[in-house]
């Protein structure tokens, strides 16, 4: 793996999502050696994906080059790699480019898209949890665009004009409110051989309301908003079945369509070799103690969506959101230090700042310990939020440009099928 060797203690981090990077960063020039591990050679800001989905970004402007992150910092080290295995014994890791040993083990693995087991819906669905999966969604429904501009008969058309989306969380709202916004804005100009009114855009939610972990006024707001819209909102709705043409629910409802979007849940991306005690609920997460240490070890860590820390205000765990993953990045780091220097550790509390999710155009919903609030505003604060939050000014310089453009001339400009996509 080519790690030179060093006097320092090895911190060896898998994964660089928003835990990892918060972790890196603060362990900038310290006295550590730290390893950056991960299968991709960029830092992802997941909360704007459904905008690459939907063609208002470009890739480029949500991904950040996770070597930029540690360039300054002169013991830090990345390399392009999958971990197979650990051997918690030994204190290594098995990679695929090679075995490394550690003095500290952070894991920030993340979720993967949780199917519940039907390979049906996992083969004919689309998921959206990478970069390269957004594009497959932005290049199917420009590609259903187009087969419907030649499509022979109405049957055939209205199944590539029908988008599912199942999963009524802040994903799955989030991208209805955006495809909506296609077809209001963009069809009519693009495809003016299309009737627009002949689009349907389904959001199917399992719960009775939509955004289920936010407040009811968010969820009825969210909800009205996305009516507005276009959207039609299955509540108490389950998918039971997708081969990849008609939709089988829970109930009467059956739907053709040719996209089926899945955002109905995630799961745990733990790594092979430790025995820990993981959740049995499908959660697959490790269950971590107030300092981010994993049951039954003293020197390997989790932090993020893969860390399940048990509290009287979260008794299943902390959201699994950008915010925790952050805040736990960060004071790990510190937590390290003091390990190192033979310091007590402090304990992880959750600053809760707050959830909210947009649903298209001037259109969103916040709520905060002690405020609840929609629309415009709530829209603006949502924007500001998430653009202070990218990750390089670079980024932030062209989403906001590319949001600016596409308010002013209701456009979506990264209409492109740079790779088309084939189904499975």
């Amino acid at each position: 793996m080519n790690i030179p060797k060093s006097n320092l203690p090895r911190i060896v981090i898998v994964g660089g999502g928003f835990a990892g990077v918060s972790l890196v960063k603060k362990l900038a020039n310290k006295k550590t050696q730290v390893v950056l591990l991960d299968k991709h050679n960029y830092h992802t800001f997941q909360p704007l994906l459904y905008q690459v989905s939907s063609s208002g970004l470009e890739p480029d402007s949500i991904a950040y080059p996770l070597r930029k992150v540690i360039k300054k910092q002169n013991s830090s080290f990345f390399r392009l790699a999958e971990v197979e295995q650990i051997d918690a014994e030994k204190k290594e890791i098995h990679t695929t480019i090679g075995n490394l040993s550690y003095d500290y083990l952070v894991l920030a693995t993340g979720t993967k898209t949780n199917y519940f087991g039907n390979k049906s819906i996992e083969k004919h669905s689309m998921p959206m949890k990478e970069v390269s999966q957004a594009l497959d969604i932005r290049s199917l429904i420009l590609q259903n665009f187009e087969k419907a501009a030649i499509a022979e008969t109405k049957r055939e058309r209205q199944s590539l004009l029908t988008f599912v989306i199942v999963g009524g969380g802040p994903t799955g709202v989030e991208l209805a409110g955006a495809i909506a916004e296609l077809k209001n804005h963009i069809l009519p100009k693009d495809y003016k051989d299309l009737d627009a009114s002949n689009m349907h855009i389904h959001l199917l939610e399992g719960d009775s309301r939509v955004l289920p972990p936010m407040s009811e006024h968010a969820s009825k707001k969210a909800e009205l908003f996305l009516k507005a819209l276009g959207v039609t909102v299955h509540c108490n709705t389950l998918v039971k079945d997708y081969d990849g043409t008609t939709v089988q629910t829970n109930s009467e409802l059956t739907l053709e369509s040719e996209t089926l979007i899945w955002a109905a849940g995630v799961t745990g991306n733990p790594v092979h070799g430790i025995k820990a005690k993981v959740l049995e609920d499908r959660s697959n997460r490790y269950k971590v103690n107030q300092y981010n240490q994993v049951e039954g070890f003293d020197s390997i860590f989790a932090v993020g969506d893969i860390a399940m820390m048990e509290t009287k205000t979260f008794p299943k765990g902390h959201p699994q959101v950008a915010q925790p993953a952050i805040q736990q990045g960060k004071l790990l780091g510190k937590n390290l230090l003091r390990l190192i220097e033979g310091k007590p550790m402090k304990a992880f509390v959750y600053k809760d700042k707050g959830s909210m999710a947009t649903v298209g155009r001037n259109k969103a919903v916040v709520d905060l310990k002690y405020y609840k609030f929609a629309g415009f505003f709530a829209w603006f604060i949502w924007m500001f939020i998430h653009l202070m939050s990218l990750v390089g000014f670079r980024n932030k310089v062209i989403v906001f440009f590319n949001w600016t453009y596409n308010y002013i001339n209701f456009d979506k400009a990264a209409r492109l099928i740079i790779r088309p996509f084939k189904k499975a």
